[in-house]
């Protein structure tokens, strides 16, 4: 598997103008939208460690009404309270996903589900949240996950859900509930999760990331 990413990394940076991989943190009003950037430091040092895909060593603060959105190969959205995108937000979203063919990967850190859900269907009212078959790439591009999404961390009570968004019968939005995936990337001292749970939520996240890349290269 090692040798398959190393040839997607190389593939990359021989197909674009890329001078360093960028994952943007979305910054949104009203939320704590800072307290994933050290996990999300995490997830990209686990990557760099892992595998031969090297991404800048920190994520870039953007807002989804800035240009710099469309300078970042996947954006991550995650928080505990309630998100609202305003009009400007909305717009760029759509062109991020629908022209540019980025990829968003958005994690409910518990508390931004209803939000999430509703703000989404104000971006994409054509398309629904759908359930990402365990059979999809995503699962399996580089860690098998044969169940879908690992349990992280308990919740709302019920199984963990991958949800997304398909256009043009493409992945480009990933949202994972009721699980957590993001808290599994921050330091041992910071949960104090079982080993076992912080490398299920580590691999996943290094699954999304891949998924993301290799889409992209086609």
């Amino acid at each position: 598997m090692n040798k398959f990413v190393t040839f997607i990394a190389f593939f990359l940076i021989l197909s674009t103008d890329l001078f360093g991989l960028t994952i943007g943190l979305v910054k949104y009003r009203g939320g704590d939208w800072y307290n994933n950037i050290d996990s999300v430091k995490n997830l990209l040092r686990y990557i760099s460690e892992r595998t031969e895909i090297k991404f800048d060593s920190e994520p870039k603060l953007v807002s989804l009404d800035s240009k710099e959105i469309f300078d970042c190969d996947i954006l991550y959205i995650s928080g505990h309270v309630p998100i609202n995108f305003n009009e400007s937000e909305i717009r760029n979203l759509r062109d991020y996903l629908i022209n540019y063919k980025g990829f968003v990967f958005a994690n409910d850190d518990y508390g931004m589900d209803e939000s999430f859900r509703k703000e989404i269907k104000r971006v994409f009212p054509e398309y629904n949240l759908e359930l990402v078959p365990f059979s999809h790439p995503i699962y399996r591009i580089f860690y098998k996950f044969p169940n879908g999404l690992p349990k992280i961390h308990e919740h709302d009570g019920g199984p963990p859900e991958g949800l997304g968004i398909f256009i043009d019968g493409e992945l480009r939005l990933f949202y994972a509930y009721d699980t957590d995936i993001g808290d599994g990337w921050d330091s041992p001292e910071v949960h104090n999760d079982p080993e076992v749970i912080r490398e299920e939520a580590i691999k996943m996240g290094i699954n999304i990331v891949i998924y993301a890349l290799t889409r992209m290269s086609h």
